[in-house]
C-alpha cells in the first residue's frame, strides 16, 4: 500500500493584509507659572479613563509646531503662554479607525516649554475633563505616558536653570 499524498499537509497560509500607514505631528506644551521650586504646571485629563496628560493637539496644515503648542495649551488647559524654547520631540506608533479602516499611526509630537501669560484652567475647551495646576515636582508622577514622564522631567531641569 502507497501513501497517498495530501493536497495541502502544511500550514494555511492567508493573504498578508496591507495595513495603511498614515504620520501624525502633534504639538504640545509644559506650561509653568512660578520659578524654581515654587513652580506650577498645567496637565489635562481626557478621555473615559481620565488620563492625566500635557495639553497637546494636531499640527494644522500651514500652521508651525509652535503656534499649534500655544493653541491647544489654550484649549485645553484654558491658558495663554508663549514659546521659551523646544524641549523634546518624542515619536510613537499607534492604531486606530480612519473612515471606519483599521490604521497604523506613525505620530511625532513636538514638546515645547511654555511661559504662562494669563487665563484659567476653568476655562478648558470640551475635549478635556479637567485642566489644573500642579506643582512641578510632583507633575511628572500623574502623567499616564512614560514619554510624558520624561518630557516633563526634562521641563523641570530647565525650569530650574532659569
Amino acid at each position: 500500500m502507497t501513501p497517498r499524498k495530501s493536497g495541502g499537509s502544511g500550514p494555511r497560509r492567508f493573504p498578508a493584509i496591507k495595513v495603511p500607514i498614515r504620520d501624525q505631528t502633534s504639538a504640545g506644551g509644559v506650561v509653568f507659572r512660578g520659578e524654581k521650586d515654587r513652580a506650577e504646571v498645567v496637565i489635562v485629563s481626557v478621555g473615559g479613563q481620565h488620563r492625566w496628560q500635557l495639553p497637546k493637539g494636531l499640527v494644522d496644515k500651514a500652521e508651525d509646531p509652535e503656534v499649534t503648542a500655544v493653541r491647544e495649551a489654550r484649549e485645553e488647559g484654558g491658558v495663554t503662554s508663549e514659546v521659551v524654547q523646544h524641549i523634546e520631540t518624542i515619536e510613537y506608533w499607534y492604531a486606530g479607525l480612519e473612515n471606519g479602516i483599521r490604521v497604523r499611526f506613525h505620530k511625532r509630537v513636538h514638546f515645547y516649554l511654555l511661559k504662562y501669560i494669563s487665563g484659567d484652567t476653568k476655562d478648558h475647551d470640551w475635549e478635556v475633563n479637567e485642566a489644573r495646576w500642579v506643582p512641578l515636582e510632583d507633575a511628572a508622577n500623574q502623567l499616564a505616558f512614560d514619554n510624558e514622564r520624561r518630557v516633563m522631567e526634562r521641563a523641570r531641569e530647565l525650569i530650574g536653570q532659569r
